[in-house]
């Protein structure tokens, strides 16, 4: 990849490979426990926020790279590997391009080695032109609001055969030693603060969770390659459960559509793993369960 200037940090799953304050972090022990609440805390915010029955509203379009402040921009070549059977690029490694090109940003923001840990509390995939195998991809990326410890993060893949997807992702800041939401630095945040006016980013959930009856419940098992060096699902794993009800249900991946992701908890080493699935009036519905309680909410919906 060829990086070429600053766009904000690097987003992982809950969460990839790191170091924090220059010490390796395994995958046990006291400071994966720590990351294991932070998730969780996450998950009661979700809760509170479908209690009192309210949802995000996520805009269509997502939002635009404002005039003036340059994004951060990569590009690479879409392998065997990154395409399914129609030679699409698969939703799973959409979520892997936009991982690796936030580690890329990450070293050119300043003060990016004092932020090397992000959990991704929701991601929004709009496949609005397909992109194909072999295509070369131009990949841009920007902060699109913020907050001190939070934000969201937009990126923009475009082929040069006229692939076109959207992709917006809300990002927390963790101290991995403190096992808690850390504020990010002022040099870190006026990186970012161009690009947007929203600064006091609040976190609303998208979707519910739903114990839907006529559900179609199927085992969804972890492999070992599934799992981060933190004992964690990998964020991309939950984008291919997507794929897998998708293709339970026979519901046609026809662009352009738009895909929301979000992280009501933690999926790890060892859990035992239902998937959920149904067809709902709003467009079809995926749900990642352990022990009858929703990890992973998803919902395949056409867009206009």
């Amino acid at each position: 990849m060829c990086g070429k200037r600053i766009g904000g940090p690097c987003p992982t799953g809950t969460p990839d490979g790191f170091r924090a304050r220059g010490r390796r972090v395994g995958d046990h022990g006291p400071r994966s426990a720590s990351v294991r609440r932070v998730v969780g805390k996450g998950s009661r915010v979700s809760v509170a926020g479908r209690e009192v029955g309210e949802l995000e509203r996520i805009a269509n379009p997502l939002p635009p790279c404002p005039e003036g402040p340059r994004p951060f921009e990569a590009s690479r070549t879409v392998r065997l590997g990154d395409t399914d059977i129609e030679e699409n690029l698969r939703l799973d490694a959409i979520a892997r391009y936009a991982m690796d090109l936030g580690y890329d940003n990450l070293g050119a923001v300043p003060e990016g080695d004092l932020h090397p840990a992000w959990i991704v509390r929701r991601t929004v995939i709009d496949v609005l032109h397909p992109i194909h195998f072999s295509e070369r991809v131009h990949m841009r990326r920007w902060p699109s609001a913020l907050s001190n410890r939070w934000c969201n993060i937009r990126c923009q893949f475009r082929s040069e055969d006229g692939g076109l997807i959207e992709t917006e992702q809300f990002l927390i800041n963790i101290d991995l030693e403190a096992g808690r939401m850390a504020r990010m630095t002022e040099p870190f945040m006026d990186s970012m603060r161009p690009f947007t006016t929203e600064h006091r980013l609040r976190w609303k959930a998208a979707l519910r969770e739903s114990a839907e009856p006529t559900a179609q419940q199927t085992p969804y098992p972890l492999r070992v390659t599934d799992i981060d060096r933190h004992g964690h699902v990998n964020n991309a794993v939950h984008w291919a459960a997507v794929a897998e009800g998708m293709a339970l249900h026979a519901h046609p991946a026809t662009a352009p559509y738009r895909v929301i992701l979000e992280h009501a908890g933690p999926i790890m080493t060892g859990d035992k793993v239902t998937m959920r699935t149904w067809p709902g009036d709003d467009g079809l519905r995926v749900q990642l369960e352990v022990d009858g309680t929703a990890r992973t909410l998803a919902r395949v919906e056409p867009l206009a």
